[in-house]
């Protein structure tokens, strides 16, 4: 099929917060004939998967795996386990939080929305201060989103539980992981969430389509007398079907085939090394965005993000416009701002199936867009964030060589 436009040479960079480019290894496990769902070898993998899965949650409890999008593991968590009129207590931290807290709403739920101005991640003392005032325990869930797509926010889900077991609460603590797992560090044991909420397509370097509910046991006897009304989302029915290596109804058998080949690159590489390479490229990227002159969405350090970057466009400059150059001139996608930063920043993606070189061409990419919109900065913030890459590994080489 021919095109007016001309063959741009070489490989586009996808830069922006997900979905994330697919391993080799991943599409080429996908790339094989559909299975029967009802048979033998499906009934071996889908085992093999339903157990893999929990190393990369933390848990040893169940987790369920829908063919849908986060947006359905959220529906899922709520219906599960709330009746109408249940109080939640969430929290603002941007767009994500919000469309979740909006969704509560619809399903007939009452929600205590703690308001914030989208720059910062969630205040476990504010998250106290609600509970400490519920007296009669009104509150049955606190929601939280891990990792704030929308602004670069990554939230202290450890000290959220400790401030509900400090109150005495009986709340459930449900996290969003959408952005975070397989990024940044989550561990839903350890840290007992009650439900976390996930999808394919971030950091388990997956296409979109499936959704993940990590639910404790407590978590599983909320949804024994929960009267929200729910068919396809019903753990009880997935529970049972998943305990013989099936499904109620047709799974995403393809990507089921790549999810099991993402846990084993995640594992062969080490999660903590994951860990460590996105922490070192959010460290890189917020270096150079500083060195430019530009501003990060998120303004407290404590909730600076390892999956990706929000920057602020200066006044007067719309950060769309600027995306269509860089995507004209340098072949590269930056996340478009949402909602209440609509048009204000640009995001760049720092997650998944990439390596320092490919994130250093993503900030050069960056930096010469600006010099081509005509946008005042420093130059010389890719150089920095270089020097910021090469001491972290010179660092690591340094602590090896010791060790040794």
């Amino acid at each position: 099929m021919s095109s007016n436009m001309p063959r741009k040479a070489g490989r586009h960079f996808l830069q922006i917060p997900g979905p994330t480019p697919i391993p080799d290894r991943v599409l080429r496990a996908m790339d094989n004939q559909v299975l029967d769902h009802r048979g033998p070898t499906f009934q071996k993998l889908a085992s093999r998967v339903l157990d893999k899965v929990k190393t990369v949650f933390k848990t040893k409890s169940h987790v369920i795996i829908f063919p849908a999008s986060g947006t359905g593991a959220w529906e899922a968590a709520l219906v599960n386990t709330m009746n109408p009129g249940d109080k939640l207590l969430m929290f603002e931290t941007g767009q994500f939080a919000t469309l979740w807290h909006n969704m509560a709403k619809r399903l007939g739920m009452v929600v205590d929305f703690i308001p914030s101005d989208w720059r910062v991640g969630v205040d476990p003392q504010k998250i106290e201060e609600k509970l400490r005032e519920d007296k009669n325990h009104e509150i049955k869930a606190v929601c939280v989103v891990h990792h704030e797509t929308s602004g670069g926010l990554l939230s202290d889900v450890a000290a959220i539980r400790k401030v509900i077991d400090a109150c005495n609460h009986p709340a459930l603590l449900f996290v969003d992981s959408v952005s975070g797992l397989g990024s940044a560090d989550l561990r839903h044991d350890e840290w007992g969430i009650d439900v976390t909420v996930a999808g394919s397509q971030k950091g388990l370097m997956l296409p979109p389509g499936l959704a993940f509910n990590a639910i404790s046991a407590k978590a599983i006897k909320a949804s024994e007398t929960a009267k929200q009304p729910k068919g396809y989302w019903a753990w009880d029915e997935m529970i049972n079907a998943n305990k013989s290596g099936f499904f109620p109804y047709t799974p995403a058998t393809q990507i089921l085939y790549g999810l099991d080949v993402a846990i084993d690159l995640l594992h062969e590489e080490g999660l903590d090394n994951v860990f460590a390479r996105h922490n070192r490229w959010g460290v890189a990227t917020r270096a150079a965005v500083k060195h430019w002159g530009l501003e990060n969405l998120c303004r407290d350090e404590r909730f600076v993000s390892p999956v990706m970057t929000a920057v602020l466009m200066p006044d007067g400059k719309g950060a769309d416009e600027f995306r269509k150059i860089v995507l004209d001139t340098f072949d590269m996608s930056l996340g478009a701002g949402l909602n209440k930063v609509a048009d204000k920043v640009f995001r760049i993606g720092h997650l998944g199936d990439t390596n320092d070189l490919t994130i250093m061409g993503a900030l050069a990419g960056v930096e010469m867009g600006l010099e081509v919109a005509g946008i005042k900065h420093n130059k010389g913030g890719v150089q920095v964030a270089m020097a910021s890459i090469a001491a972290a590994h010179q660092q690591g080489h340094h602590a090896r060589v010791a060790a040794e």
